[in-house]
């Protein structure tokens, strides 16, 4: 149901440069409130959570409500201070979680 999850930042960076970082995952959303074609009820399947760390230092994290439509966009900025791998992981209640990672190289 879900595609592998992207992040996006610059490949380079100056030192304490101000960076945008986005982030995107496909992901139905299911809200538990629908039914199927036989009358039964889908279960709810949200992404809750949301974090982002760079080097083992949370930079972002983000609790979702399930107001939140199908495919999140998230995004927000960091300060670039040294080179490093950014982390972002989305968690889905029920336990699932997929995490995708960027490189920054910072100068």
């Amino acid at each position: 149901m879900s595609a592998a999850p992207r992040v996006k930042i610059p490949d380079k960076a100056a030192k304490d440069e101000i960076v945008d970082v986005r982030t995107f995952i496909t992901h139905a959303m299911e809200s538990g409130l629908r039914k199927d074609e036989a009358g039964q009820s889908i279960a709810r399947r949200i992404i809750n959570r949301f974090e982002a760390s760079f080097d083992g230092r949370p930079v972002f994290s983000a609790t979702i409500e399930p107001a939140v439509a199908a495919n999140p966009f998230i995004r927000f900025a960091m300060r670039a201070t040294a080179s490093g791998d950014l982390i972002c992981t989305w968690h889905e209640e029920g336990g699932n979680s997929w995490t995708a990672m960027a490189h920054l190289e910072v100068t």
